[in-house]
């Protein structure tokens, strides 16, 4: 029940976070602006979130996972409640700014209370499988948003949304009632502030080379493949697919033959796949299984990282997973900045093997450390 609870949990925050992109054309329109001003409403979230998911982790080793899990889902139920009624533009970009600040008190929470509730041995493959359900939403999550939205509009996407996370609080609350982990203060001060920052580090390092090509995956394969509508539908898919495989498979060989041996390959292996897509991206077919080995190859490393992490920081995992979590949107956000001045400056082909050697630095960083 706890692996379940989980999985459903991260299916609906993520299928908050990905529906926002198709959605974005439609309340664009409706609230007069540009899509580039309706970007605002994706900034506020991750801004918030990677502010507040330290606060929220660090509180939760302190007071206990479950009563911030349900908050979170409760608030998270309100904010998509007044995103569905916004009347203005600034009431919208408001109720994204306290979405944003309810999952942060949700996501790294439900990463970290599995963490405290898997057996070691198990630890990895619990991992992989909740965030699964973050992925899932990638490729199910929102398309199923986008198909509400053609038949009922946008806002009832965020109405069925606030519905369902009212339910699913009720079932955190429940199903964690037995489990409500706190450690002292002295437990508290074992994990060095210098130590978990510089291992959270490696993913930012992950997500600037994932991003920095995926946010502009699409451009590259429309503009300078020439894919049709089909052949980029097939290699999102391609990509969805290989993430799914590689967050699902990646827990069992974690628990079999250790975190840090998995997360150091698979870290290594990503910087090599990067040149692969770099010098074949122009390829025809071949493309689509690169996709999918990147996505493969890469998602085996970030949940990988994050059993590493789980286990190396048992008395302060709700913060450190929390930090992780931050680690990964201002990879994000440093992605997409880099992307785009390359392919403004040196072209899209060199952005490749620009993320290849990012994905370096994290693997180093991943093998250096203890």
């Amino acid at each position: 029940m706890y692996l379940l609870t989980g999985w459903i949990t991260l299916f609906i925050i993520g299928t908050d976070l990905f529906v926002i992109s198709p959605l974005l054309p439609f309340i664009a329109k409706e609230y007069e602006i540009t899509p580039s001003v309706a970007g605002w409403i994706v900034a506020v979230f991750s801004l918030m979130y990677a502010i507040s998911a330290p606060i929220f982790g660090w509180l939760s080793d302190r007071k206990g996972r479950r009563l911030f899990i349900v908050f979170g889902l409760l608030s998270f139920c309100l904010s998509n409640f007044l995103t569905a009624i916004s009347s203005s533009f600034v009431m919208l970009i408001i109720s994204r700014i306290f979405a944003g600040l309810s999952v942060a008190s949700i996501t790294p929470l439900v990463y970290a209370i599995i963490g405290d509730t898997a057996l070691p041995e198990r630890r990895g493959a619990w991992l992989s499988v909740v965030v699964s359900g973050h992925l899932m939403a990638l490729w199910a999550g929102a398309p199923i948003g986008t198909l509400i939205e053609q038949f009922l509009g946008w806002r009832s996407v965020f109405i069925y949304l606030a519905a369902i996370a009212f339910l699913i609080s009720i079932l955190n609350f429940r199903v964690w009632a037995s489990i409500n982990k706190v450690h002292s203060a002295e437990e508290l001060t074992k994990g060095s502030p210098t130590k978990i920052i510089f291992a959270v580090s490696a993913t930012t390092f992950w997500a600037i080379a994932m991003y920095a090509l995926y946010v502009f995956l699409g451009t590259g394969l429309v503009l300078y493949n020439h894919f049709s509508s089909g052949e980029l539908t097939t290699s999102i898919a391609a990509y969805g697919i290989g993430a799914v495989i590689g967050s699902l498979s990646s827990g069992r060989v974690t628990d079999k033959i250790g975190a840090r041996m998995v997360s150091i390959f698979s870290t290594s292996l990503l910087t090599g796949i990067l040149v692969l897509l770099g010098i074949f991206f122009s390829s025809g077919t071949l493309v689509y299984f690169l996709l999918f080995l990147w996505a493969l190859v890469g998602y085996t490393s970030f949940t990988s990282y994050q059993a590493r992490l789980a286990a190396e920081f048992p008395e302060t995992r709700g913060m450190v997973l929390a930090l992780n979590n931050t680690a990964l949107y201002i990879g994000i956000t440093l992605g997409s900045i880099l992307g785009s001045l390359v392919i403004a400056r040196l072209g899209f082909y060199i952005l490749p093997f620009i993320c290849g050697g990012i994905a370096l630095i994290g693997s180093l960083i991943c093998s250096i450390r203890k």
